[in-house]
């Protein structure tokens, strides 16, 4: 796939994934124009006054409750990345109304006029949390998933494909267990840890950069409707802690609302139509009403769920720094 003559949406393009997204996509390709669509004027700014970046930024001032200023956003558009949402879940738990119109109404926006416009791909960013979600954060996220694939059923004769990405949180990125805990640091406090039992998947930011990329290129083959998910190693709570405390000490303060002990990527349910490949399991929709070819791959019915705490790679604390260095 050529970049050098596509114009790129990125929605919700100031956050920690649009930031990055921006700063490693341009280190490898050269699209025609890169448009960022967000709530934050002075994040837009900051990004647009970037020398590094020349002139390839345009900033769109607009949020995805409003859908007349998506269409006008996407006249002109080849690619969507849509990564706004509402994510942090004590929060949306609190604020329950406002979390289903930005991820869910906010996502169905998106859709109608990423059609209307005639885009030629939309992926969507989705999380762990959507399986068997236990909050709204994921419930909202479920159902953005599902009104994403199934979207591909209002196309018709145009272009369009929808499709979703699904990973954990991305390691050291804003909102994440690792800043937080190095605040606790800084401030003397002991690091909180919600049960020593506990396992996450680990992902780095370029990874999640290029595994975004390379499932955009991968849906010029594809028939749409396909969530996309990366086959990572898993940490455990008390080796993420070692890796980064620095000899500070620990307290258990016990499982928040909504919190999972294992992070499970895909449930032994999906497993029935999911295909995997070395590096990642392409999870096809159930039941396509548009014309739909199988993706390649080996069939999974047989396999259990796809969950940190079954994974064949553990990383240990000194690895975990390393990657934390590398990434600085």
């Amino acid at each position: 796939m050529s970049w050098k003559d596509k114009t790129i949406l990125l929605i919700g393009g100031t956050g920690s994934f649009g930031n990055n997204f921006i700063r490693c996509f341009l280190k490898r390709h050269t699209p025609k124009r890169i448009r960022i669509f967000s709530r934050d004027e002075y994040k837009q700014s900051v990004l647009l006054n970037n020398s590094y970046y020349g002139d390839m930024l345009d900033g769109f001032i607009g949020d995805v409750r409003e859908p007349h200023r998506l269409r006008r956003a996407m006249e002109g558009v080849d690619v969507v990345i849509h990564a706004a949402a509402l994510k942090q879940v004590q929060s949306c738990e609190y604020n329950p109304f406002e979390t289903i119109k930005t991820n869910i109404l906010g996502s169905m926006n998106v859709i109608n006029a990423a059609l209307d416009a005639g885009v030629e791909k939309v992926l969507a960013i989705s999380t762990d949390k959507a399986v068997s979600p236990l909050n709204l954060y994921g419930a909202t996220k479920m159902c953005m998933e599902k009104v994403i694939t199934n979207a591909n059923s209002y196309r018709g004769q145009k272009r369009t494909k929808l499709c979703c990405t699904r990973y954990g949180n991305v390691a050291n990125s804003r909102g994440s267990v690792i800043p937080y805990w190095q605040e606790c640091i800084r401030k003397g406090k002991p690091i909180p840890i919600t049960n020593s039992k506990a396992t996450r998947f680990w992902l780095d930011m370029d990874v999640a950069i290029d595994f975004v990329v390379e499932c955009l290129e991968m849906m010029d083959t594809l028939s749409g409707g396909e969530v996309f998910v990366p086959k990572l190693p898993s940490v455990n709570i008390m080796e993420l802690y070692r890796a980064v405390s620095g000899g500070s000490d620990f307290t258990i303060i016990g499982d928040r609302m909504g919190d999972k002990l294992h992070e499970t990527l895909v449930s032994k349910d999906e497993m029935k139509h999911t295909r995997a490949r070395k590096d990642k399991f392409i999870i096809t929709p159930e039941n396509p009403k548009w014309e739909y070819h199988e993706p390649e791959g080996d069939l999974c019915e047989t396999r259990n769920a796809y969950s940190s705490d079954n994974n064949d790679i553990f990383l240990s604390a000194s690895t975990i720094r390393e990657r934390l260095e590398q990434n600085l």
